[in-house]
């Protein structure tokens, strides 16, 4: 009996101590939760979970709810990019009020004298990224969030492990989410050549950093300081390959040489210096200041977004290109679940008789974020916003063109995650020949687009507006 009732105290006191420490989680989540800045759809969305169904939103609060780094940031070189004045842009650009957005907010300032050559499709980015390697003379630094374990994957690791052992500084940068299964054993031969191989944000153990939500979704390759590979292509056999693949995706990038592949080239040390503990003086050791120099004409800043900066440049400089645009702004990306200030202003330029293209896939690799976006096409499309499908896969492409005169690329999707969440990479392009070259490319992509399908009354499709609702109230955590 006695014991018996021991038992029973026992349960009774871990169970008061258990709801006592769920308690204070919850309230140190909520407190974590409002301080944090947050779009509001965000916090309604975390606080929802947290005070309904506190026993799974708190843990996945501490968990995926982290959107900047505090005192792991201490330890983070905080990323804006910039080069000695003689590689500046000239003051027109300067001027621009995109520029001073990015800028102010913890972005890089342009530079100019570079040369940019755009990739549009899987077997140029797979040629680019090949020759790039086999030409390197010094170095190469290569960051993405996917390497698969197939033929692609594998040719790239063979070709790094070779130019490593020729003497080549091999340095490869793998999220340790999205590399899961090939950041160990598969990139073993590039180890024993004497190559490096680290990963960003390590998942298994949990690290206590939010590292689980908090993932590195750049994708750099940088040659020698000179010469640098930026866009959305991840290295597998759906990204890119050697010949065309029939369920290859489509997708868009740049070759980058001149000064801004050097300040690509900034991105990935503060990144390497992070995730592998080196000391940032050892790798500026290594820098040779006549590998920067001019190949072109072309204006680009490059903007680096995420927990690692002060701000959200990125996120800036996209409302103020939309805000800039006079004559007509061109969208393709693969996710689009914007907040609001970015919906209101697309819908604006939209009533002011402005052209607004947005260029989606008919269907991506995602379902819960095409429901999730429905209801933000659904608002464009009554407000005049032309929007069409790509019909033919996965269009994985991320890019924006404003009036011909400015051009956004790089790493980012048009969704909270990438605006707000993510380590991410873009490019703005200010010259008018490059801009140009991606208006073209653009438009021949909306050729091959197609309008979409009239939608059915919301009460002749009951399960697919539940699925709408449910995944728009998850749109912020997406």
């Amino acid at each position: 009996m006695i014991a018996d009732i021991s038992a029973a105290v026992g349960t009774s006191l871990f169970s008061h101590l258990l709801t006592v420490g769920g308690f204070l989680l919850a309230v140190f989540a909520l407190a974590r939760l409002v301080g944090e800045k947050r779009p509001p759809s965000n916090t309604l969305a975390w606080l929802l979970g947290i005070v309904l169904v506190p026993y799974i939103g708190v843990p996945l609060f501490l968990l995926l709810g982290g959107r900047k780094l505090r005192r792991v940031s201490a330890n983070k070189r905080h990323v804006a990019p910039r080069l000695p004045g003689v590689h500046a842009a000239t003051p027109a650009t300067l001027a621009l009020p995109t520029v001073q957005a990015i800028s102010s907010s913890g972005g890089g300032e342009p530079a100019g004298g570079n040369a940019v050559r755009l990739i549009t499709t899987g077997e140029q980015a797979f040629a680019e990224l090949e020759a790039g390697i086999l030409n390197a003379k010094h170095s190469i630094h290569l960051t993405t969030f996917i390497l698969s374990r197939d033929d692609t994957g594998r040719r790239i690791v063979q070709l790094l492990a070779k130019r490593a052992r020729e003497g080549v500084k091999v340095r490869l940068l793998l999220d340790a989410l999205g590399c899961l299964f090939s950041s160990r054993g598969f990139v073993d031969p590039i180890r024993r050549a004497g190559g490096e191989v680290v990963t960003f944000m390590p998942v298994i153990p949990l690290s206590g950093r939010s590292s689980a939500n908090l993932r590195n979704h750049r994708k750099i390759a940088v040659f020698d300081q000179h010469s640098a590979i930026v866009g959305g292509h991840n290295i597998a056999r759906e990204y890119m390959g050697p010949s065309p693949a029939r369920k290859r995706w489509t997708d868009f990038g740049a070759v980058i040489s001149g000064p801004g592949a050097a300040l690509l080239n900034e991105v990935f040390l503060a990144d390497w210096t992070f995730a592998s503990k080196q000391p940032l003086e050892k790798l500026r050791a290594e820098l040779d200041p006549s590998a920067i120099r001019a190949e072109g004409q072309a204006e680009l800043q490059v903007v680096a977004s995420g927990p690692d900066v002060a701000g959200d440049p990125l996120y800036e400089g996209i409302v103020s290109m939309i805000q800039e645009a006079n004559h007509s702004i061109w969208i393709a990306t693969p996710y689009f679940i914007p907040d609001e200030v970015l919906l209101r202003s697309l819908i604006v330029k939209a009533r002011a008789g402005k052209e607004v293209v947005l260029i989606i896939p008919a269907r991506s690799n995602h379902p819960i974020t095409d429901y999730a976006r429905r209801h933000y096409v659904r608002q464009l499309r009554k407000a005049g916003v032309r929007v069409l499908h790509y019909p033919r896969g996965m269009m994985h492409s991320k890019a924006i063109i404003v009036d011909d005169r400015m051009g956004q690329l790089g790493s980012a999707n048009f969704d909270l995650r990438s605006l707000f969440v993510n380590f991410e990479i873009g490019v703005v392009l200010y010259s008018e020949p490059e801009v140009r070259a991606m208006r073209d490319w653009i438009r021949e992509l909306a050729d091959r687009c197609v309008e979409p399908k009239p939608e059915k009354p919301r009460r002749f499709r009951l399960l697919g507006s539940l699925a709408e609702d449910l995944s728009r109230l998850l749109a912020p955590l997406l």
